[in-house]
């Protein structure tokens, strides 16, 4: 079987699952009891008959999937069947699915392979056309904030709900966010733009502060522009008083705090395109730390009313 979708909704997380369901003794329905030994092996991490395949600086080798095939040739150590996890297969190079095809057509006796590959990437057609095909999909935002809380430690109130609304209906990656301090972050640069005591000397030392803290992100930071992003979106939203009844807007960004009352549309729209202009300068390999100087700068009440005018 392929397991394909988003990544971060559970594929592999399922694929553990169904590894333990399969050889749990005293099975409960669908369910693995997780009492017996075998479920107590797979909770450790310790089943003899349980693999796991993932990529190594970036790709599955050749040399590795021929050790595998080398190993189903052998009957399980202690199972009914051996169950094989093959992570992220399309980052299999050609000569590596080669070496798998004719394990995937003719499988020997008592194995079950579970491949997982995201949907946004391409697998080769010959691994495709020998499996069986299961699509995952991103989860609700109350699904997915609900994966989150079991997950995540230390969450602040509303905090599983933006990051599931950040995500997209991925907790895998809404995780990631977290442990990047994504919303701890938002919730400065937010106080930030907030304090009516705009024009004080101090805040440029805050800026620049929070500027080097947004830097350090690294690839995270375009996660965090989107997040940036919403909130000033959630704001002119109000200010033009539309209703936006769907499940993601009914979760506020930023403490839920509220833009100052005398921004005006025309510098709400100015604050966006001085995101855009962040995230096209990134994409352009510009300096990282300059960038989010140049945006707080902009997104302040002395804001840039032409954010196109700044060159980086």
């Amino acid at each position: 079987m392929i397991f394909r979708g988003p990544d971060g909704v559970g594929k592999q997380l399922f694929g553990r699952g169904l590894a333990a369901v399969v050889n749990c003794r005293d099975r409960q329905g669908e369910r693995s009891c997780g009492v017996c030994p075998s479920c107590r092996k797979y909770l450790s991490g310790n089943h003899p008959d349980f693999t796991i395949l993932r990529p190594e600086k970036g790709a599955i080798k050749i040399d590795r999937i021929r050790e595998l095939c080398k190993s189903l040739a052998y009957p399980p150590y202690e199972s009914a069947m051996r169950v094989v996890l093959l992570e992220d297969v399309h980052t299999m190079r050609q000569e590596a699915a080669n070496a798998l095809l004719k394990t995937l057509e003719e499988p020997p006796e008592n194995n079950l392979l579970i491949l997982t590959a995201d949907s946004s990437q391409e697998v080769l057609s010959t691994i495709l056309s020998r499996c069986q095909s299961v699509p995952f999909y991103p989860l609700s935002l109350a699904e997915a904030a609900q994966v989150i809380k079991l997950y995540a430690d230390e969450l602040a109130e509303g905090e599983a709900e933006v990051l599931a609304r950040l995500a997209e209906g991925s907790p895998g990656k809404a995780l990631a966010l977290k442990h990047a301090g994504l919303p701890a972050l938002l919730d400065k640069v937010v106080d930030l733009l907030c304090d009516p005591a705009g024009r004080q000397p101090d805040k440029v030392t805050k800026v620049l502060l929070l500027a080097d803290d947004m830097a350090s992100l690294k690839e995270d930071l375009i996660h965090f522009l989107s997040l940036l992003r919403l909130w000033l979106r959630d704001a002119l939203f109000e200010f033009y008083g539309i209703e936006d009844d769907s499940e993601e807007s009914r979760v506020r960004v930023g403490k839920a705090k509220r833009p100052p009352k005398d921004w005006s549309s025309e510098e709400l729209f100015a604050k966006l395109q001085a995101i855009d202009r962040a995230e096209k300068e990134l994409s352009r390999n510009c300096n990282r730390s300059l960038v989010c100087e140049v945006l707080l700068f902009a997104l302040q009440n002395e804001w840039v009313k032409d954010p196109s005018n700044i060159e980086m």
